[in-house]
C-alpha cells in the first residue's frame, strides 16, 4: 500500500554514499523531494538523477532538498555518484531490505528493487505530491518542478 497525499511520511535514516546517516526528521523546516529508484548505473535511473543534477540549483531555489533512494549497497551508491558527479545523497536502503521503500509502499518483492516513486515531502513531513511510474517509464523532471512551485506559493 502506497502513501497517500496529505499523510505523514514515514521517517527514515539511512545511510549516504559517503557512509553518514540521513534522517527525514531532520529535514522538518525544509521541503524534501524523495526519489526512489531500481538501480544503479542502469540506464533509465542513470538519466533521471543526471537531469536531477543538472537542474539541482531549481530544487534548492525553491527551498527543497533532493533525497534518491535504492536498494543497492553504499560502496556502489558511492561508485555511481563518483562517476556521473552526484552531489546530493544517494541513500541505501541496502539493509533491512528495501525497507523504507516498503514503508512507502513502492517496493517490488520479486525483483528485490524500489519502484520509481517519488514523494514530495513538505516542512512539517507531510506528502503533499507523489507520483509512481512503472520500472520502464522514465519520470519527468517538469513535474517535479511544477508540485514544488505550486506548494511554495
Amino acid at each position: 500500500m502506497t502513501i497517500e497525499i496529505g499523510s505523514e511520511a514515514p521517517d527514515f535514516t539511512l545511510k549516504n554514499q559517503h557512509g553518514e546517516e540521513v534522517s527525514l526528521s531532520a529535514l522538518r523546516g525544509k521541503k524534501t523531494l524523495l526519489v526512489f529508484y531500481p538501480f544503479a548505473f542502469s540506464g533509465i535511473c542513470t538519466g533521471e538523477l543526471c537531469e536531477l543534477r543538472d537542474n539541482l540549483a531549481s530544487f534548492n531555489d525553491l527551498g527543497a532538498d533532493v533525497l534518491a533512494i535504492s536498494c543497492d549497497p553504499m560502496f556502489a551508491l558511492r561508485a555511481f555518484a563518483e562517476k556521473d558527479g552526484l552531489s546530493f545523497s544517494l541513500l541505501s536502503d541496502f539493509w533491512p531490505h528495501g525497507g523504507v521503500a516498503q514503508a512507502y509502499g513502492v517496493f517490488d518483492d520479486a525483483r528485490g528493487c524500489a519502484l520509481r516513486g517519488s514523494f514530495l515531502v513538505d516542512e512539517f513531513s507531510v506528502v503533499r505530491w507523489k507520483v509512481e511510474n512503472g520500472l520502464p517509464d522514465a519520470r519527468d523532471l517538469a513535474t517535479y518542478l511544477g508540485a514544488l512551485e505550486e506548494i511554495s506559493v
